[in-house]
Order: structure tokens, then sequence, then C-alpha cells
């Protein structure tokens, strides 16, 4: 976070720890508004990747899950990297502005994914560098906030994964339960944005604008996760993050294989816990049923909320929502999960192949 920026929030009234706002001085609040109301996160969370040059293309549609053709000026897409055994080492937001292509992930797992792709540069021409200070970045969610965007800029995007640019702004539609979008500039179009907004969106920290992934169970790989999943255990599929018709990319023959014999024992599912001990990400799950009543699932992400408890995304194994067992966090001890509606449908074909 740069430290222009970082003050300009502190003055605002920011609690910042480790370049993250946490959150604005009421967590619970911004957690009630965020559910039901209108509100402005900063986004400096994440990170921000730029992939330069003439053979911009050619390299990444060579490294992800996606179709990377499809990324134009108007269209981003979710697209993962995965290791040869097709396991995610990171998920993220593909765009391009000014000629070049932007990957929007987890700030802390930017150092590693752009030290591994460099490996992979060989004689292409392509530059890769940490682009975090050169664009900031921030949330806006809920119907008065969007309203209020689409006065400033000639045209919003209605869609999910639309970009829509203007005023050097860069405006990208994501998932969530209310109209949602993440904004990209340089710092003085930002602040002049979120100087706007006062009085009609309330500033909310990074759990607030994290909640609302996971109510519209959009997966995140973190470090706690990185290469415990394949990207059909958490949804990337259903998400438009995986193309099936791409060609080759590192992992693609695990992908394929599994996407096409019908093999997908495990998915990601929304749930919620009452527990006294915060969920983590990585944490395990347990269930009898499942093999020496280890390895029921994992914990995807988790976040408090204004009801009390946490919402999660976990994957776990498909059987065992069919036992009438209990799933419970982290051991046979732990806090039953209790399991909320998915906002998108699992295909038909999929569970059919499942149940047999």
């Amino acid at each position: 976070m740069i430290s222009d920026w970082q003050a300009f929030l502190s003055n605002a009234g920011a609690v910042i720890a480790d370049a993250q706002v946490e959150h604005f001085g009421n967590p619970q609040q911004e957690l009630a508004s965020a559910v039901d109301g209108d509100i402005m996160a900063d986004l400096s969370h994440f990170g921000l990747l730029r992939v330069a040059g003439p053979d911009g293309l050619n390299f990444l549609q060579g490294q992800f899950t996606n179709d990377v053709r499809l990324v134009t000026n108007d269209h981003s897409q979710l697209s993962g990297h995965c290791s040869p055994k097709g396991r995610i080492l990171a998920l993220f937001r593909l765009f391009r502005r000014d000629d070049a292509y932007y990957l929007r992930m987890p700030a802390a797992l930017l150092p590693p994914t752009l030290e591994r792709l460099r490996k992979y540069i060989l004689m292409s021409k392509v530059t890769l560098s940490d682009a975090g200070d050169e664009l900031l970045r921030i949330g806006l969610s809920g119907p008065r906030a969007i309203a209020a965007l689409s006065r400033q800029l000639d045209h919003l995007p209605n869609e999910v994964d639309e970009v829509a640019h203007g005023n050097d702004l860069t405006v990208i539609r994501v998932a969530g339960p209310h109209p949602r979008v993440e904004v990209y500039g340089p710092a003085a179009s930002i602040r002049a944005l979120w100087e706007s907004m006062a009085g009609i969106a309330q500033p909310v920290g990074a759990p607030a604008w994290t909640l609302l992934d996971i109510h519209a169970a959009v997966p995140t790989v973190y470090p706690e996760t990185v290469e415990a999943f394949v990207p059909q255990m958490v949804n990337l599929q259903l998400v438009d993050g995986v193309s099936f018709r791409k060609g080759c990319y590192t992992g693609q023959e695990v992908v394929a294989r599994m996407q096409f014999l019908g093999k997908l024992k495990r998915r990601m599912y929304r749930a919620h816990v009452d527990d006294d001990g915060a969920p983590r990400r990585g944490d395990d799950l347990y269930c009898s049923h499942s093999e020496s009543g280890q390895g029921a699932g994992k914990v995807v992400d988790a976040q408090p909320t204004p009801r009390g408890g946490y919402d999660l995304l976990v994957v776990l194994q498909v059987s065992l929502l069919d036992t009438g067992d209990l799933i419970r966090l982290r051991d046979e001890h732990g806090a039953p999960l209790q399991f909320e509606p998915m906002p998108y449908p699992f295909p038909q074909d999929e569970e059919q192949q499942q149940a047999h």
C-alpha cells in the first residue's frame, strides 16, 4: 500500500494492519452494511501483476486455465495457474488496460507467482512486474453506490466479468448479492472517486468485502491453501474460470481428465458455523464417515457475519452430504456446519456422474 494512500485512509478512520484495511471503527456495522447496504472498500489486500509485451497473449495462454484470447478491453475473466499435477498455485482476475494484462490476486501470492512465471518466459518478448503501486483499487457494492458511479461514467458494466473504462478508471463487474464492481485507476482518480462516495457508501474493511465473495461462492486461493485443490474442487469451471477447449497449459492433462472422466469427488459449498474460535483458511473438516474420520474437506475462506458466527466456503467430499452425519470444523469435537444455498447451480450431468 503506497504511503500517501495509506495516510488518506488512516485520516478517514481506517484501522490498517499488514497493508490491509481491517475496518473503519465499527466492524460489525460494516458487515451488516455489506450484506444489506452500500459500501466502498479499499482492495489493497489484492496485489496486481502486470504483463506487457508483444508476446503477452501467447505467453499467458500457455500457462492459465482459461482462454486468454477472450480477455479484451471489454471483458475480464477468472483464471488459475496450476502445478504440473493440476493443483492451483494461484487464482486471479485477469483484465486488460493500456495494452497490458493485469492479474489481481491476494497480495501475499504475488511475489511467488511473479517469480514462478518468470521461469517460463524463456525467449518470449514479455515483461512481468508488480503494478500494485501503479493502480489503486477499490470495491463498490450496493444499488446507491453503483448508481452514483454511473453518474460519473458514460457506461457501466452490467454483466459479471464485463469491463468499462472512463475518467482514467477501469471498472469491472463482479459477482455478488448486490450490484458490485472493482475499480482500478491512478491515485488521484481513485481518491476523487472515494471522496465523491462520502455519504452514499459506508467505508468497510477487507473482511466485509471478502464476505461478499463468500456469499457469491467465488473462490480465492491464499498461501494457506496453495496446491490444496484442483480447479473443479473450488467450482472454478462453474464461474467461467476454466476453458476445456483452449489447448495445453501447465496442469491441463490432470484438469481435463477429471472433467471428462467424471471423477470429481469433492466440490465447494457455502456453509455457516457458530464457533467461538474463528475458522481459518486451510482448516480441516471432520466427518465420521470419511476415511479414518479425517480428510472430509477443507476451509477455503471464512469471515464473521453480522448475525453472529462465520460464513464459509468449504471443499467437501460430495458423498458425505448423503450420509446424514454432521460435518464438523477441525475435528470430532468441532462445531457442526450448516450448509447454505449456492448462488449458482451444479450441472445436472455432474450430479448424475457423482451418484454412480
